[in-house]
């Protein structure tokens, strides 16, 4: 590749970096062409795929301020930038890769915190987004009925009180408070 090739690639390489949320470098030796775009398919529209040099990739992620991932550029590396929901993203490079052992999860970064193969499995271990903000809604439901319960008794009790009150005042009852123009 000559220089000015190598500059292009690094700097569109850089921007991919910078333009996305986290990035998962993968080994990928033996898998054919067929199974390259299965896995683009199941990453969808959470990430892109790509096939890089280490050198260059190394040089790019560096130039964005990324050198936590320097000792995975080693060896047939692609890596996938996480682009929508890194869950998403996570659970679709596992499970591409239980189905097919050529693929290697070497580890990541994620909004600027390096990730481990390990971590990596432990985010795919985790619910969706959407799954998560359902059981959280749902848990705060749960806790406004409670506590409406908690405090719809003793209002009730005001209620009926002050409403009895009330008539008491209008009826002209015993112990009611005497007008303030009877003065």
């Amino acid at each position: 590749m000559a220089a000015p090739d190598k500059i292009a690639a690094v700097a569109e390489i850089k921007e991919k970096f910078e333009n996305s949320t986290g990035a998962v470098v993968t080994a990928y030796v033996g898998l054919s062409v067929a199974q390259m775009k299965d896995l683009r398919r199941a990453l969808g529209e959470n990430a892109q795929y790509r096939v890089a040099k280490n050198t260059l990739t190394k040089i790019a992620a560096n130039e964005a301020g990324i050198t936590e991932l320097d000792a995975y550029f080693s060896g047939s590396t692609a890596v996938a930038f996480v682009t929508g929901d890194p869950v998403a993203t996570a659970k679709s490079l596992r499970d591409f890769a239980k189905d097919n052992d050529a693929l290697v999860i070497k580890g990541g970064v994620l909004d600027g915190k390096p990730l481990t193969a390990e971590d990596i499995q432990k985010l795919a271990d985790l619910e969706s987004r959407e799954v998560l903000l359902a059981k959280l809604a749902g848990g705060m439901k749960a806790s406004m009925a409670k506590a409406a319960a908690t405090f719809q008794a003793p209002l009730s009790k005001f209620v009926r009180t002050a409403d009895a009150l009330r008539s008491k005042v209008e009826q002209g009852g015993a112990g009611a408070p005497a007008p303030a123009d009877a003065e």
